[in-house]
């Protein structure tokens, strides 16, 4: 059990720090362009035809993403006025998500559905393991399990929603013929990196559910 938590926590990290530094490497590359990362992102709509999307400016490192309930691309100080090939990546991954709700692509539709219902099987997962392992019921361990089999669905379905952006992203960058190939080799290697992160999420998802069946078998 405590080597599943050990594995967890390093591929955590280990993404967590690859994300890191292959953006900060090619936050060093300007784009021929000389395009902005909020730019990039108005680009990427306006050549797909949504014009209902607003672009703005958000605080924070990479804290970017898309708000569907307020029609918002939300990029961070260092993406919003950035004219890096990482910044353009990561800009036009999250215009990518705008067009994915645009285009009314299922996955990310299920993902919005059931983030509410994800949201309060985090929480009462947690609270449940918890109150098992204090009185030893194996009934509420049982429980807490299966609401956490709904956060283990909701990191599945994220996945593919993420790698979809990323691939709508680099599409338009290649359609656009605005960018060469060292920029589009660049902004792959920077949303393949961000990508890791949410395949160490959904594999830590996965370890802890392995533990946590583990658990209760040992009670039975």
């Amino acid at each position: 059990m405590y080597a599943l938590l050990l594995i967890a926590l390093v591929i955590s990290v280990a993404a967590s720090i690859k994300v890191q530094t292959t953006y900060a490497k090619y936050d060093k590359v300007q784009n021929r362009q000389n395009m902005s990362g909020a730019e990039a992102a108005e680009h990427l709509l306006r050549t797909n035809g949504v014009n209902n999307v607003r672009v703005e400016a958000c605080k924070g490192h990479l804290t970017d993403h898309y708000d569907p309930s307020a029609n918002v691309i939300r990029l961070s100080e260092s993406v919003y006025g950035s004219t890096s090939v990482a910044a353009v990546g990561v800009a036009m991954h999250e215009a990518g998500h705008a067009l994915q709700y645009a285009t009314g692509y299922g996955l990310v539709q299920l993902r919005s559905a059931i983030v509410g219902i994800t949201n309060f099987a985090s929480n009462a997962s947690y609270l449940l393991i918890l109150l098992s392992l204090m009185f030893g019921w194996t009934g509420l361990l049982t429980a807490g399990i299966v609401l956490f089999c709904v956060v283990v669905f909701f990191q599945l379905v994220t996945l593919p929603v993420e790698f979809n952006a990323s691939r709508r992203a680099i599409e338009n960058m290649e359609q656009s013929m605005l960018f060469d190939d060292d920029e589009l080799k660049a902004a792959r290697k920077v949303l393949s990196a961000a990508a890791m992160t949410y395949v160490a999420a959904t594999i830590t998802a996965l370890l802890q559910l392995l533990r946590l069946i583990s658990i209760r078998g040992s009670r039975r």
